[in-house]
């Protein structure tokens, strides 16, 4: 798959295959983007569409249940008939949801078409990753393509604020939505063409049960915890629902131990490389679904910027990812997984003690420094941790233990926010002493738009000190968790250098 293109007399040979993956990668960035440009729009759409609370909480629930309950599916029908026929559907499929997001005229309509997205989005996040063992049987180029594939959704997550932000200050708030189609437009056609064909080699009966268990269980499961976030620990009906989502994946288990052709390959947890590459995604995800929910709420009620300049702020998260994306295949050659993962997981713990002992007056500096080494941490640890895993995948069931990795990772992110963001309101509540009261306690937002109609400084100093210590008891819970995978990196990590040799050649032109 070489194409040779003339230039100045010289011929240089570009592997197809990268330029699969340059479209591919750009599809990966839209589901990043998508995931955190909604919230910016919550206000406009709140007023535009007559949303209510509820409504607007619905707009990202409806999403979120999807995405997390139709991956496993999806991953085992994209083994069954045709990996690259599945990701054109789910492209297309995210492409047609996007418009009817942008075109929605009440607020039912917008949810519908939110929990469509999330079935493209539960089809392109496994499949895209699930083509990569047949296009890059070579270990080193598959971790490079890994490297490439999960710096892209990163960049989506942290430019989601700054281009909704841009977005809705210039343009009508449907282009936060449209802005997907030129998008998936060049996904669709590059994985039309220059994409091969894979699938299990075994025409297996797909295991329908399975696949209802497994839907029925993560719904469950997702569904609590997102009624945790947003209604705290006591809510009975978010116990109930987690309890419920409990028993049935306990079936699911059951049934996948017993059935002939199971939806998902559990003896891929026997294997170390995907049982600790998995930990080590689930707890890298836990907690950066706790900064990208918190970080951007202190820019903007504590340093007082709007959306856009939250986003402009996010930057140094940009570039600590770029940097960390440019390095980490060379120290992966070098220096192994073990030390990689290790020095990941390390400077993350160092980027959130900086955040964790950020102050009211801290200022803008300060932040960035904690803001890039964050970036640089998890630009090492998301690629090498998930390389780590899907080394230990095949091409005969690339398709589910992709979107079974998928699914936990996103599963943990969930039970992050909930967590984390339950930590940061019951001490930020704590620290209002006399202000402790609706609506100051609903939301630090709410404390500073209190504040600013009074014009009450001393209210709204109180206000973003209180917030700054919930974070930081937030951020303290993460840097345990980073010191803790740091070491288990460093002692369970198999510290097999990943040779790179095959990696250095046609790719360059490009990724530099």
């Amino acid at each position: 798959m070489r194409r040779s293109i003339g230039t100045g007399g010289l011929l240089k040979r570009i592997d197809t295959r990268w330029l699969a993956l340059a479209a591919l990668a750009v599809a990966m960035l839209t589901i990043g983007l998508d995931s955190t440009v909604l919230s910016i729009a919550l206000p406009t759409l709140a007023v535009d569409l007559h949303a209510n609370n509820t409504a607007l909480q619905w707009f990202n629930t409806a999403y979120t249940l999807v995405l997390a309950a139709a991956m496993l599916p999806a991953g085992a029908l994209g083994d069954r008939y045709g990996r690259k026929k599945l990701l054109l559907i789910g492209l297309i499929l995210f492409g047609l949801a996007s418009a009817a997001c942008a075109f929605s005229v009440s607020s039912g309509q917008l949810i519908a078409a939110r929990a469509v997205l999330g079935v493209g989005a539960a089809i392109m996040m496994p499949l895209s990753l699930g083509v990569l063992p047949g296009m890059f049987p070579d270990q080193a180029q598959r971790q490079r393509a890994l490297t490439i594939s999960m710096i892209s959704v990163m960049l989506g997550l942290a430019l989601g604020p700054l281009v909704g932000g841009w977005l809705l200050g210039s343009f009508w708030w449907g282009w936060v939505f449209l802005l997907n189609l030129p998008l998936v437009v060049i996904g669709a056609v590059a994985v039309a063409t220059l994409v091969p064909e894979s699938r299990s080699e075994n025409a297996f009966r797909l295991d329908l049960l399975g696949a209802v268990l497994s839907t029925v269980g993560i719904l469950g499961l997702t569904y609590g915890f997102i009624r945790f976030g947003g209604s705290g620990w006591g809510d009975k009906l978010g116990w109930g629902t987690i309890v419920a989502g409990v028993v049935v994946l306990t079936v699911f288990v059951w049934w996948q131990r017993r059935v002939e052709h199971p939806l998902v390959d559990l003896g891929l947890f026997t294997r170390p490389g995907f049982s600790w590459g998995t930990v080590h995604l689930m707890l890298m995800q836990f907690a950066m679904f706790g900064i990208f929910f918190t970080v951007p709420q202190y820019l903007q009620a504590v340093l007082g910027v709007d959306a856009f300049g939250s986003g402009l702020r996010m930057l140094p998260l940009i570039g600590g990812l770029i940097v960390a994306g440019r390095a980490v295949d060379v120290l992966l050659v070098r220096v192994g997984r073990r030390a990689v993962l290790t020095i990941g997981f390390a400077m993350l713990a160092v980027g959130l003690v900086l955040g964790a002992l950020t102050s009211v007056r801290s200022g803008y500096g300060y932040d960035a420094i904690w803001i890039t080494v964050l970036g640089i941490g998890i630009g090492f640890v998301m690629p090498t941790a998930m390389g780590y895993a899907m080394s230990e995948l095949d091409d005969e069931g690339a398709g589910s233990g992709s979107a079974l990795l998928n699914a936990l990772r996103q599963a943990s992110g969930t039970i992050g926010v909930a967590v984390l963001g339950t930590v940061l309101s019951t001490q930020y509540r704590s620290q209002l002493g006399p202000y402790n009261r609706e609506p100051i306690s609903d939301s630090v937002n709410s404390g500073v738009v209190v504040a600013h109609r009074l014009g009450d400084n001393s209210l709204l100093g109180h206000v973003q000190t209180a917030f700054v210590s919930g974070m930081s008891a937030m951020l303290w819970i993460c840097v345990g968790l980073a010191a803790l995978a740091a070491v288990a990196a460093a002692v369970f990590a198999r510290n097999a250098p990943v040779d790179a040799t095959k990696a250095t050649g046609d790719q360059s032109v490009l990724v530099g």
